[in-house]
């Protein structure tokens, strides 16, 4: 397939400064991007080319290029922080994948370290090792992994995660197509037992929007990142309903910015602009892009 030249790389990044602008930042922190290695990356690539049943669409990556590129990219667009969210689809992937991001993390100062774990019998002893290679942040991909989260094999590792106070970005809701575990009543479950585990729910939980607001609400360490919330591609099939609007801007402090960066089917400008096109003001977007990522993290 022929690699897309993308959105040129010297407009987009003007169009992202006069948005940093508007809003009020000189830089952006976000906390769902992908980096992979590169052969599964590849293969993730090819999935959404064939529009693969988790998909259920056509979804043409942007940016496709290749590592350094994508990161020179995100530097362009003053990205000053982003995660290299990676996750296992199978037993036996998850520590060969985090020696893979622990690497990645420290030839590339900007990337919040980032690991992963799935269900099985070595996922306690892979998340210790993670956390004492520097991990300060991991991805749980319910949808993906096709896990329970309330799996008894992974309580130790909600555990060691809510002790050392490392937050998760959970792919938990059942967006873009059902999972056998997502929505909102798994998520009620665990944090019903670990309350002090700090979640970032990815995606705003679509298209459980509400639900997951609701538990935002009712748990003050739950989080939400805004990853393709509010673009055409969604809005067109999940759309966020406008009543929720208010909610969402009552929890300024708790929703985080998210792109999906590099395998988007649209520029990253327009990520941004569709948070803007909320309506919700630049003090909130201020928050959202920057601020708390910056709090959370401590950057």
């Amino acid at each position: 397939m022929t690699t897309p030249a993308g959105p040129d790389p010297a407009a987009e990044a003007a169009t992202v400064a006069a948005f940093r602008r508007r809003v009020g930042v000189d830089d952006l922190i976000d906390v769902h991007t992908h980096f992979m290695p590169r052969r599964v990356l590849a293969k993730v690539w090819a999935y959404f080319d064939r529009a693969g049943p988790l998909v259920g669409r056509a979804w043409p990556i942007t940016y496709r290029h290749g590592e350094t590129e994508l990161v020179e990219r995100l530097r362009a667009f003053k990205v000053r922080a982003f995660t290299s969210m990676l996750y296992p689809h199978r037993p036996g992937m998850a520590r060969w994948l985090n020696d893979w991001s622990a690497d990645f993390a420290a030839r590339t100062p900007d990337c919040l370290h980032t690991a992963t774990f799935f269900d099985e019998p070595a996922a306690a002893s892979d998340v210790t090792r993670a956390l004492s290679q520097g991990a300060r942040v991991f991805k749980s991909h319910l949808q993906v992994g096709g896990y329970d989260p309330n799996s008894p094999t992974l309580d130790p590792v909600w555990g060691l995660l809510s002790d050392a106070d490392t937050p998760v970005v959970i792919h938990c809701g059942s967006g873009p197509v059902p999972g056998a575990h997502t929505g909102p009543a798994p998520i009620a479950a665990l944090l019903g037992r670990h309350r002090r585990l700090r979640l970032i729910v990815a995606h705003l939980g679509m298209p459980e929007y509400e639900d997951f607001l609701a538990l935002a609400e009712t748990h003050d360490r739950l989080m939400l990142d805004t990853t393709m919330a509010f673009t055409r591609f969604t809005e067109s099939t999940i759309p966020f309903p406008a009543r929720a609007l208010p909610r969402l801007a009552d929890l300024a402090d708790r929703v985080l910015l998210g792109t999906d960066f590099p395998n988007i089917p649209y520029p990253y400008s327009h990520a941004l602009h569709a948070l803007e096109s909320t309506g919700l003001g630049p003090a909130w977007l201020r928050a959202v892009c920057r601020d708390n990522a910056a709090r959370l993290f401590r950057l």
